[in-house]
């Protein structure tokens, strides 16, 4: 071992350390003043920067030049899983001392100190900085960021959709400030812009190398109702729902499933916008190429109804290959509905070809053309005169729309509804979805259209009436209806009159009103034009006029000839008054006007 060299001391005093002297008072305080200087002056609350001499589990030792070291919990260096001995930090100085003489010092209060200072120079220098996961939150995560809480969306994460966010919880990565919000505070992050320029070169060295019509490998990264995401090896493509299958394709999921490996075939891209159209049904050979050559027009074919419209349904009836049965080709009625009303999506159904074009791939298909046209014999079903029972489907203001039976439809026409009762509407007499009894009138084969009545299924009381109205006749009536023009008045036998104002004057000179029962003169009967028109003034006038008249002629006679003694005076005509149960005809149709 090598013997250590020893320097003496110059200027040492060795007359006083002979004399048991160490040191005098002022060597005494030159020390001192010497050794508190080499120390650091720190001052409570100030930021200073310390160095690492000692690392555990639990703690950090860190010496600031300070006659002691500060102990810093390693819960507040968990942002930064590397830090080590010898690393320098910034340290908060809580306490200079405290009641066991100890340097109170702390890491996390240092940097939110200087947090927003770091922050906003992070923002402007484009810095990468790193942040300690702390939490999930409503749409992302939170990160310690410099003591601070920032929060970094779920979008913002990675270039990938997220599934699982609870696996970045307690994770230390590098971030990029994009926004701060210095009024509320609020500072966003985002690790997905660090790897996006390293993505953006990538996208463009793929894209520079990719042709139309080029097949690729890719793997489902995502799922949508309108198509699926597949990443190529650091780009994406789309390919949409119509391209996944030749066939109907309602969602995504039934075709493909997430990670999947499959290889897809580029239709189009787009250099500027980097968007890529991808194909899965084009490597696969058209449906339509392998249909069977000897299907023709008027084959029968079965298949599943897939799309369902107003106008009409889409039968599938091969992978890939569908016809459209349209609304008119489902009944052979007139009227036409909803295809709803006939068939709904899944349901198994035979149909006919009508068209056939191999070249546009186009298919149409018939249903009704299962069953016989019920007009090829209607002469023979529905022959004039023939009575049946119809459904009433809908009205206008001149009739009622009657079916028959599927696709056999006639019309009403509101004269033809009843013999007596003057109807406005149709709706006064029936409701849609009844069933009325007709009689068929006429055929219309070219249009498909029957002339059919109901008040014929009756024989034509107005045939009796004649018998019975009489011009001159005297009825009771009750007023119904008062109208502008006259009032409408019910008459014996379900039969209707009409008044005009002049003639609703009673004797005492008031004007009748509704539900007045009242005796009321025939003054025009029209058998043809189904009219009675009638007149309450009439039945007092007409005696008034009658004994007037009676008297001029008596005045008349007496200034001729005396009048005989034996002359009997001469009685007024007698009024002709309503003589129906008289009658044995008209008492029967009493009866079953009565009956009805």
């Amino acid at each position: 071992m090598a013997e250590e060299t020893k320097t003496a001391i110059a200027d040492f005093d060795w007359e006083a350390y002979e004399n048991g002297e160490t040191a005098g008072e002022k060597s005494r305080e030159e020390l001192t003043r010497t050794y508190d200087e080499s120390l650091n002056t720190v001052k409570d609350k100030d930021v200073i920067e310390g160095t690492i001499i000692a690392l555990n589990k639990r703690e950090a030792v860190v010496n600031i030049g300070y006659k002691s070291d500060g102990i810093i919990p390693m819960s507040e260096f968990r942002y930064n899983p590397d830090i080590k001995i010898g690393d320098v930090v910034e340290v908060f100085i809580e306490n200079q001392e405290d009641k066991k003489g100890q340097l109170i010092l702390s890491h996390k209060k240092a940097r939110a100190a200087r947090s927003w200072d770091r922050i906003n120079a992070a923002l402007a220098n484009d810095e990468i900085i790193k942040g300690f996961i702390k939490c999930r939150t409503k749409g992302g995560m939170i990160v310690d960021v410099f003591g601070i809480e920032a929060f970094l969306p779920g979008s913002q994460i990675d270039v990938k959709p997220i599934r699982d966010y609870d696996v970045y919880v307690g994770k230390t990565m590098e971030f990029k400030v994009v926004k701060i919000n210095e009024e509320f505070k609020n500072v966003v992050i985002s690790h997905k812009a660090l790897i996006e320029a390293e993505l953006e070169q990538q996208k463009r060295e793929i894209i520079a190398k990719l042709e139309k019509g080029q097949v690729l490998e890719g793997t489902v990264k995502n799922i949508t109702s309108y198509g699926v995401f597949i990443d190529l090896g650091g780009v994406d493509g789309l390919i949409h729902i119509t391209d996944l299958s030749w066939g109907r394709v309602t969602k995504p999921s039934e075709v493909v499933e997430l990670d999947q490996k499959l290889n897809v075939v580029i239709l189009d891209f787009d250099d500027e916008k980097k968007r890529i159209a991808l194909g899965l049904k084009q490597l696969q050979p058209h449906p339509w190429d392998a249909l069977d050559p000897n299907l023709k027009v008027g084959d029968h074919v079965k298949g599943k109804v897939v799309v369902m419209a107003d106008y009409g349904a889409f039968l599938e009836i091969a992978p890939g290959v569908e016809g459209l049965i349209h609304v008119s080709e489902m009944s052979w009625s007139q009227h036409l509905r909803s295809a709803q009303d006939f068939m709904k999506v899944g349901d198994e159904v035979e149909a006919v070809i009508l068209t056939l074009d191999r070249e546009d791939r186009k298919m149409s298909l018939g249903i009704k053309q299962l069953k016989n046209d019920p007009w090829e014999n209607i002469e023979e079903k529905y022959p004039v005169g023939s009575r049946h029972t119809a459904r009433v489907r809908n009205f206008t203001n001149f009739g009622v729309f009657v079916e028959i039976e599927e696709g056999v439809d006639g019309l009403i026409h509101i004269s033809d509804l009843s013999w007596t009762k003057k109807i406005k509407h149709p709706s006064e007499f029936t409701q849609v979805g009844n069933d009325i009894e007709v009689e068929v009138l006429a055929i219309d084969k070219d249009n498909r259209r029957l002339s059919l009545g109901h008040k014929q299924l009756e024989e034509n009381p107005w045939d009796v009436f004649e018998t019975i109205f009489t011009v001159g006749s005297i009825h009771e009536g009750t007023i119904i209806e008062m109208l502008e023009k006259g009032a409408v008045v019910a008459l014996p036998y379900g039969v209707e009159g009409f008044a005009t104002p002049k003639h609703l004057t009673k004797e005492d000179g008031t004007t009748a009103k509704v539900d007045e029962k009242l005796n009321f003169k025939v003054i025009e009967f029209n058998k043809d034009a189904k009219r009675i028109i009638l007149s309450h003034s009439r039945t007092f006038e007409d005696e008034v006029r009658a004994e007037k008249a009676a008297a001029a002629t008596e005045r008349k006679s007496n200034k001729r000839a005396p009048r005989k003694a034996e002359e009997a005076p001469v009685a007024a005509p007698a009024i002709e008054k309503t003589t129906l149960g008289d009658l044995e005809a008209l008492a029967a149709l009493r009866d079953k006007l009565a009956g009805k």
